[in-house]
Parts: structure tokens; sequence; C-alpha cells
């Protein structure tokens, strides 16, 4: 990627000198400033990952990536920030990021997707609004553009465990291919923007892999926690629910219902399968997410007590 945008004058674009500019870097505010240094520690972020705009030792906008850990290559880029009580630096944001992007992206590669938490309340808030375009508008200038928008949903333990639906048993998701089989029937029809677009590029089966391969494969988590549902009567299976931990929360990670039996309320009872499962292990809390264009999961989620406290954008560049 090659930069256009110059900075002005007085501005140093850097990335920052290690673990000690934490501090500096986290002097303007966002949801998840308070993982940084771990994330570092852990070697999900790189000091190389994470750059700065500075005029003197003033922090004007700040930009970094995230990968799993270990990875050698950033997975997404997850922090755009500029100070939003300063005057207009759309300039300043712009020449950061084409600066970090050229140094951090391989040359040739697309751009790691962009992700974002923000407010629910988003649009209705003039300031917020303003603050998440002028994030988006950074990227929209260098031809990215605005994927999904997803709801954040969280379970808190004092809200109840929902009710298990007694037509289904539960049996653990040992057979790995029997997985992927079910995950690639039901992508037929799939509401979730990321999985239709890996559909637009390969075939149903593939997807699935994927997901598997660079998802659920990587949770630290006990995999005897995964589980299939079938139909009690006949053995039959009808979807699967992925409960795990990932390096932040526990979370609902997947969950899928075949098309043959959707419509039937049988995502009720996976998603209180997944929700017990956690709370046996004593969480306080379960986070889940879902494309604010999927009413049914969004229903259910809410039906099972999950609260809508933030929403996510995600950009990408195709």
């Amino acid at each position: 990627m090659t930069s256009s945008a110059t900075a002005p004058d007085g501005v140093t674009i850097r990335p920052v000198n290690g673990p000690d500019e934490i501090d500096l870097f986290n002097s303007l505010p966002y949801t998840i400033n308070h993982e940084l240094a771990d994330d570092l520690a852990e070697h999900r972020r790189r000091p190389e990952w994470m750059w700065m705009a500075l005029h003197g030792d003033r922090l004007l906008a700040r930009v970094a990536w995230w990968a799993r850990s270990g990875d050698s290559t950033p997975l997404l880029l997850d922090i755009l920030d500029l100070d939003d009580n300063a005057e207009d630096l759309t300039d300043v944001a712009q020449a950061l990021y084409e600066t970090a992007a050229a140094t951090v992206v391989p040359s040739g590669a697309t751009p790691p997707e962009y992700g974002r938490f923000i407010p629910a309340d988003w649009r209705e808030d003039p300031v917020t609004y303003r603050a998440v375009r002028s994030r988006m508008a950074v990227l929209e200038n260098t031809g990215a553009r605005l994927t999904v928008e997803r709801l954040r949903l969280e379970w808190r333990s004092g809200a109840g465990q929902p009710a298990p639906d007694s037509r289904l048993t539960f049996h653990p998701a040992d057979d790995t291919d029997h997985l992927i089989a079910l995950m690639t029937s039901a992508l037929d029809g799939t509401l979730d923007a990321h999985s239709r677009t890996d559909l637009a590029r390969m075939s149903a089966h593939e997807a699935a892999v994927k997901h598997y391969e660079e998802e659920l494969a990587t949770y630290s988590s006990p995999r005897s926690w995964w589980r299939i549902a079938k139909l009690g009567d006949s053995g039959e299976a009808v979807g699967f629910i992925v409960p795990a931990r990932n390096a932040y929360h526990p979370v609902i990670a997947y969950l899928g219902v075949v098309p043959e039996h959707r419509g039937h309320g049988y995502v009720h009872g996976l998603l209180a399968e997944g929700t017990r499962i956690l709370a046996d292990e004593h969480v306080t809390h379960i986070r889940a997410a879902t494309d604010l264009g999927n009413a049914p999961m969004a229903s259910a989620f809410a039906r099972a007590g999950y609260v809508n406290f933030e929403r996510a954008i995600n950009m990408a560049w195709h």
C-alpha cells in the first residue's frame, strides 16, 4: 500500500516504543484500552503494529492492528482514533493510517478488516455519530466500505438461565467431520454477512472448514463444551452450539440450525444449552454477537436474557 497523505508540519508519525508507551497510546479513550498491555504481553499485538501521530508529547491520533497470539501478520485493524476534542484532525489521521499501513500490511496484500465497537445509539447521538463517521471516512478514502453492523450481546449471571427444550438431547461434538458437515449445511440460507462473503468466494464446505480452522480450533477452552443437538425421538441432528472462552470473555462462539429443521424454535434450546454449559463454569457474564440484519437470532438472544450493550461495525477492502 502506498502512502499518499502527508502529515502536517510539526506532527510526528511513528510506532510505539514498546510497553513503556502504553499510557501515552491510551491517552485517547476507547473501550478496549485496558486490554492492550496484556495483548502486548501475550503477543496479540506488536509495538510495530501500534502507531501514533504526535505533536510534541500530545497524542493526536493512533492506529493499531491485532492478531491471534503468535501470528506473524495482523488479522484485524481494531483501533483508529483521533482526538475528538481537537480541531479537525482528519488529515492527521489519514496520514497516520496510510503511513502505518504501508509498513504493517504486506506489500500487495488486502488490508485486514476494520472492526470497531460503538455505542448502541451511535446514530441518534450527533457527537458519537460524528466520531464514528470521521474514522470511517479515513478508511473510505483508501477504498474500504462498510460490510456489516453487529449487535454485541451479554448474558449476566443475575439474569437466570433460559429454559431448556425437552425435545432435544445434547451430545459432545467430538467428531470434527460431522460437525463440519453440520456447519456446511447450516450455511444454506445464512443471514450472517461474513459467511455470505465467504460463500461468494468458495463452496459452503470450504467456508465451514475455514471457520473451523481459523476460529473454532483456536480456542483453548475445552472442546468438551461443544454440543450437537438431536431430536429425542428420532436421533436426527438439528444443529450445534459452540460455547467457548476467547482471550477476553466466555462466549457463544457459534450456533447453527440445519435448514430442514428451521422454524421449530430449536435455536432457543441450543442457546439455552450453551448458556447452561458456561454458567456451570460459574462465569459472571457471557458475550455473543449477531448481525443487525439477523432479526431471528437477535430475537433468540433477547428471549434467552442477553442484552444489547453495544454495537460493532466492520469495514473491508475488496
